[in-house]
């Protein structure tokens, strides 16, 4: 077996839509998911949090979590930045508020 690793100082490349192409439909049937609503109210602090600590405070088993995690991110939700072997996830609070003025507001009351 023959195991691949990025350059030192290399961030892995993980992918993002642009913001200019966020869909609202898209978006409100992703957090249309109660469990992908609970996790954009989380991120509400504009803290961003390691996969780890939302799946323990979701109560849900990693794979899961990843799951929810990968439909928001793709849908334009949120953000993921590897670190390490750690994903820190944050919510794209400034891209949503200036494509959608309103909307993050409305989803994290």
């Amino acid at each position: 077996m023959v195991v691949v690793s990025a350059p030192a100082g290399q961030r892995e490349k993980i992918p993002h839509p642009p913001a200019s192409s966020l869909d609202l439909a898209t978006i409100m049937r992703t957090v249309g998911d109660p469990i992908r609503l609970e996790i954009v109210r989380l991120l509400a602090d504009d803290r961003p949090r390691p996969c780890n600590d939302l799946s323990g405070v979701l109560g849900l088993p990693n794979s899961t979590c990843s799951y929810h995690l990968r439909l928001l991110r793709e849908a334009g939700v949120t953000r993921t930045r590897a670190e390490g072997t750690q994903r820190y996830i944050s919510l794209r609070r400034d891209e949503l508020d200036e494509r959608f003025p309103g909307l993050v507001d409305v989803l994290t009351r």
